[in-house]
């Protein structure tokens, strides 16, 4: 592993490459009961209802969504990006009445959201509710969307699948924590290179990979029980997990969710027939 770790530190190094069946959702819940905080919402589809619960913990995105529920943001809304045993989302205002065809998911209220990232006590397990963002090479800061959120469905995973899932994410742990360090360095690392000072490079990358170990073990990346458990029971999308603010989860109606997830879609996973929210309403 140090080896494989070294290699593509040294790349990195000497480039100086800076990167910055709704009873499955009852049993595995990513809370098993409401908190304090925490609001209901009724989600009424052209294919069945669904509830979910906003998290108290989250406040920045249960209270954008409610006020946004409150004005009637999502009615007529579509889901414009389905994609089976992933996701499906919804929340762009252009897709109302948008004519077949058209590329949608780019609408939203003007504003963006500070994430909220509270991993791994949210996860993305079958029926979490997540608010959808621009990549990390435009957005770094990984702020949501002002409106557009999806629902998970995903897969089940094997725990042989997971444990090498957790690998790819120790070693993409460690590669960032690594790249910080040089970015720290880039004066001292130019200054070696352009006075080719092997002897200094070598060292400080040995002083450099020492520094990462030792903050990669401080919070190692890697499954909790809780998320081994959904994962390899209920589904879910474990890839996407720390990455996106995960703000809800359904409460009831994820028959209703699988049911979009496998509406035929066009090439840009747009529904062939649109599947719309007709309203959504707090549940007082």
């Amino acid at each position: 592993m140090r080896k494989i770790i070294f290699t593509i530190m040294s790349l990195a190094f000497m480039s100086l490459a800076i990167i910055a069946q709704e009873n499955k959702t009852t049993k595995m819940e990513n809370k098993s009961v409401e908190a304090a905080g925490d609001v209901l919402v009724d989600i009424k589809t052209t294919m069945g209802d669904v509830r979910i619960r906003l998290y108290g913990e989250t406040p920045k995105h249960r209270d954008n969504f409610v006020k946004l529920v409150k004005k009637g943001y999502y009615d007529g809304v579509l889901f414009h990006r389905v994609i089976d045993k992933f996701m499906i989302q919804t929340g762009d205002p252009d897709s109302k009445g948008a004519p077949a065809g058209k590329m949608l998911g780019s609408g939203g209220p003007g504003y963006d959201l500070d994430a909220e990232i509270k991993y791994p006590q949210f996860f993305h397990k079958r029926g979490a509710l997540a608010a959808a963002r621009q990549g990390d090479e435009v957005n770094p800061e990984r702020r949501s969307s002002g409106s557009q959120f999806y629902i998970v469905t995903g897969r089940v995973y094997s725990s042989g699948q997971l444990g090498s899932m957790q690998k790819q994410l120790e070693n993409q742990q460690k590669q960032t924590i690594f790249n910080g360090f040089v970015a720290e360095y880039k004066d001292s690392i130019m200054n070696m290179r352009r006075n080719r000072d092997q002897v200094g490079l070598q060292a400080l990358q040995d002083e450099l990979v020492a520094k990462t170990e030792a903050e990669a073990a401080k919070n190692p990346a890697k499954f909790t029980d809780a998320q081994r458990e959904a994962y390899t029971t209920v589904g879910g999308t474990p890839h996407l997990d720390g990455t996106y603010t995960v703000f809800g989860e359904v409460v009831s109606g994820m028959e209703v969710v699988d049911k979009i997830e496998v509406v035929p879609t066009d090439s840009y996973d747009r529904p062939k027939e649109d599947v719309k929210i007709i309203s959504m309403k707090i549940v007082e």
